[in-house]
């Protein structure tokens, strides 16, 4: 048996990913316990994992509520910034607190979420193995692959590389203070400094819930990258009351733009009005942004929930309206449901570029919304036969990723080894 801690960002895409993989190693005989802030608390017991505190008096109980109120009120760079800003002070908790109490508990091995950037130097400095796991679009920088926080489609000649490469210093000088302080920690403990931000991640082995086929063509991963395919659980999910008997039996189409960026009430007025006249029935999750009661009048009296139970809906839905989080998308793959994407912040322009280039829905910016556009996406996305069957072919390939079983069997065989475990083309 082994005691294995998670390192993850405290959102709900993060811990979404996370908890099943800790689950999963909890079924097979081995301790797991989340290293989080207080806010995390609730949802890792309830899920059934032990639990350890940091960042008490930095972030004390109900802290996440705010940050998440004020960065739902931004978009675009300023949202990319305050996350920055965020990340930074996490990580700084994650390197002054994680190390005392991973000792004092006996953890033995970290699964480090790829965003969590000082997870590895907490594993050096402890002298254990860790696992990147890539919760959200994969970061590995590369030249021919544009930065995740754009739109910019796949284009590996020089000029889409010289754009790619512009884009990716002007990241480098947004996160640059953060990796200052994890080599400021690095130097104190007698570690080598980090450099590129590749060497962030495990030498061991990498893992994606994304299928390949929704990544764009890499070559320089290393040989011990894997893709896995998501792990979609109701592990440590609330679950939302959905007055089914309202459900009509027209084509479904699900809106949510998530539980964080999602305080859009002007895209979700936009939304019902572009779906109006269709033979559908729309249902809007406001992912806690407002409640229902408290909107207007929408165009075409949608059925709106304050949240939705997705996983369930999506099993009933033609198409989703999404503001392309990788696990919503990942859900909607796993159905098999097209999607049209309103990406707002962060990795979600990086996805919404991948639901394209995968030729499963469409994406239209935020900045560039409107009613005639997004009637125009929906009804090519439900006309057209090749969104539907590349949904399809999405979802066979996550059916074949191996998803949860497949991503432990690999973190297993790693801590009994000791040695990277290669992706089957290097075997």
């Amino acid at each position: 048996m082994t005691h294995y801690g998670l390192i993850c960002p405290p959102s709900t895409g993060h811990l979404n990913t996370m908890f099943p993989l800790g689950k999963e190693l909890q079924k097979r005989g081995h301790r797991v316990t989340a290293v989080n802030i207080l806010d995390v608390e609730s949802k890792a017991l309830a899920s059934g994992l032990e639990f350890q505190a940091i960042g008490e008096y930095d972030y004390p109980l109900g802290i996440m509520k705010e940050k998440l109120t004020e960065l739902g009120k931004l978009s675009n760079l300023e949202a990319y910034k305050y996350t920055i800003n965020w990340v930074k002070n996490d990580i700084k908790v994650v390197l002054r607190d994680a190390p005392k109490v991973m000792k004092e508990v006996g953890v033995e091995a970290l699964l480090v979420d790829q965003v969590s950037l000082g997870g590895g130097t907490v594993a050096d400095f402890l002298g254990i193995p860790f696992i990147t796991i890539c919760s959200a679009v994969v970061l590995n920088r590369e030249a021919t692959i544009p930065p995740y926080f754009s739109n910019w489609n796949y284009n590996p000649s020089w000029l889409g590389q010289l754009r790619n490469g512009l884009g990716y210093q002007i990241r480098g000088r947004l996160v640059k203070p953060i990796l200052e302080i994890i080599n400021e920690y690095r130097q104190q403990w007698n570690l080598s400094p980090l450099s590129h931000p590749n060497e962030f991640y495990s030498q061991l082995v990498q893992i994606s819930q994304q299928p390949a086929a929704l990544e764009f063509p890499r070559k320089e991963l290393p040989p011990w990258f894997h893709f896995t395919g998501p792990y979609h659980s109701s592990v440590g999910r609330d679950v939302a009351d959905f007055p089914y008997e309202k459900l009509t039996g027209q084509p479904l189409i699900y809106a949510s733009l998530g539980t964080i960026q999602n305080r859009l009430i002007q895209v979700f007025q936009q939304i019902a009005e572009a779906c109006a006249d269709l033979d559908v029935q729309l249902v809007i999750s406001l992912g806690g942004s407002a409640k229902p009661e408290s909107l207007p009048s929408l165009a075409g009296s949608p059925l709106v929930v304050e949240y939705a139970p997705q996983l369930e809906l999506l099993q009933k839905a033609t198409l989703t309206i999404t503001h392309a989080g990788m696990n919503t998308t990942l859900e909607c793959l796993n159905n098999g449901v097209p999607m049209v994407a309103i990406p707002i912040a962060n990795d979600q322009p990086g996805v919404a570029s991948r639901i394209v280039w995968a030729g499963c829905g469409e994406a239209i910016p935020m900045k560039s919304v409107s009613v005639s556009k997004l009637r125009t996406a929906i009804e090519k996305v439900l006309t057209e036969d090749s969104y539907k069957e590349n949904a399809l072919r999405l979802q066979a390939a996550i059916k074949k990723s191996g998803g949860v079983s497949r991503a432990v069997d690999i973190i297993e065989k790693v801590i009994a080894t000791g040695k990277p475990v290669l992706s089957e083309q290097y075997q």
